[in-house]
């Protein structure tokens, strides 16, 4: 166990429990403004469409039948489908197997995209192209290069984009760890830690017949076309580098998205990302794992990221899921139990200023979840308001993918297993032909992204 590795835990062990995580919140609101009124007229509802059904899917179209009727439900998964129909629009919606069919509907006015993530960026350009707003799940992108098109076509949209980063969206914890951070209470930073778990292993697994409810060709999409394991498919597809990117874009696109605002990098990027120790489950040559039946993303991983304002980032598998912020004058550490550190118990006698919360939260009210109804209720309930006026959401395009380039570039180095220059203007990265080649991918034909 490193040196810094142990310093965190021994933070951690003392300062554990000694704030309680509501005690100092100032900022929970309670209550439902005009965009969340149940008994709004049906005239003012929105038409939804609901794309994937499955697991996330449970979390968000629920909160979001607070605002909108379901009237369409898209999954290459006939069942998840019809559970979909009965569960979100209590059987009354239309369902479909090819989500282009659902954005051809007059009266879905947003969509959600809860599918994987390999899928996320070519279904957000079609709705956005489609004139929709959208809520879609993270990761946006699965390489650098989708991320570059998404850009684009967000700009030349400006449809209501809202990414699924939850975390954004919670005042007691989150926000105003940022808010601490950004007001000097722990000094100058100097590091930020995003602890994150490591993903699963697996031995050699079936490769079968895909069940009859499962169209699995069309599951795979831009992927290549392979044999059906099970365990490639619906809970599982974060394990595989050709749909995912393992923990470090799950669970790392949440930490890092809140580390760079944090250090105020948001709208930037890392000078240099290097992959200090890593492993994967199976051989790698080039880049690319040289087993096709077991799961191949990284299991145990350290990197460093170096970002232009001299902040030093960590990005590492861990049991303490969360983020610290450790500056010449104190840490904290923040996860979505707890906010802890010296300078959170200072805040009972030196409490932020009022509006502080509300200015990270671009003049709006932030809520915590909908009780009864999803973990995500806050945030889809700020989706919505904006839609209603129009402005830019909490959890924006441009923001999410600054957050996840770090993340993608912390996967290149891991899978090449060697530091990395980034420019960022360019979005390019310095000097390696081979690192380069893993900035996009293969689309396979007919399943193309186009802009």
């Amino acid at each position: 166990m490193s040196t810094n590795q142990q310093d965190r835990r021994e933070f951690l062990r003392r300062t554990t429990g000694i704030v309680a995580t509501g005690a100092l919140a100032p900022y929970w609101f309670t209550g439902d403004d005009a965009a969340a009124q149940e008994s709004q007229s049906k005239h003012d509802r929105y038409g939804l469409g609901a794309i994937g059904a499955g697991g996330q899917a449970g979390d968000i179209v629920p909160a979001a039948r607070r605002y909108a009727d379901v009237v369409a439900v898209c999954d290459v998964d006939r069942q998840h489908a019809e559970s979909g129909r009965r569960r979100f629009s209590d059987g009354k919606a239309d369902i479909y197997e090819d989500y282009r069919n659902l954005l051809d509907r007059k009266d879905v006015d947003v969509v959600t995209i809860a599918v994987p993530d390999h899928w996320h960026t070519k279904i957000a350009i079609d709705a956005l192209r489609a004139g929709k707003d959208v809520y879609c799940e993270k990761p946006l992108t699965l390489t650098i290069d989708e991320g570059k098109k998404l850009r684009r076509v967000a700009r030349e949209t400006g449809r209501v984009f809202q990414v699924g980063t939850q975390q954004r969206s919670s005042p007691d914890l989150f926000l105003k760890a940022i808010a601490m951070v950004q007001a000097g209470r722990i000094g100058t930073v100097k590091r930020v830690t995003c602890a994150i778990g490591g993903a699963p292993t697996s031995g050699p697994l079936e490769k079968i017949a895909p069940p009859a409810h499962l169209n699995w060709e069309r599951w795979l999409g831009q992927a290549p076309l392979v044999d059906y394991i099970e365990q490639r498919c619906h809970g599982w597809f974060r394990w595989w580098y050709e749909y995912s990117g393992g923990m470090v874009t799950d669970w790392g696109a949440h930490h890092v998205d809140i580390a760079t605002w944090g250090i105020g990098m948001e709208r930037s990027g890392p000078l240099t990302v290097e992959a200090l120790s890593a492993s994967h489950p199976v051989p790698f040559k080039n880049g690319f794992p040289t087993v096709d039946n077991q799961y191949n993303t990284a299991t145990e991983f350290r990197v460093q990221c170096m970002f232009p304002n001299g902040v030093e980032m960590i990005i590492r598998h861990d049991t303490d899921n969360g983020v610290l912020f450790e500056g010449t004058e104190g840490r904290i550490f923040v996860d979505r139990g707890q906010l802890i550190g010296k300078a959170v118990e200072q805040l009972i006698e030196n409490p932020l200023p009022e509006d502080a919360i509300t200015k990270l939260y671009k003049g709006k009210r932030p809520g915590n979840s909908i009780p009864n109804i999803s973990e995500s209720g806050g945030h889809v309930r700020n989706f919505f308001e904006c839609v209603r006026d129009r402005s830019e959401p909490i959890s924006d395009v441009f923001t999410h993918l600054a957050a996840l380039d770090t993340c993608h570039l912390a996967n290149i180095a891991i899978r090449l297993g060697r530091k990395l220059n980034w420019d960022a203007e360019r979005g390019q990265i310095v000097g390696d032909d081979e690192a380069n080649g893993l900035l996009s991918r293969k689309q396979r034909k007919g399943y193309e992204i186009t802009t």
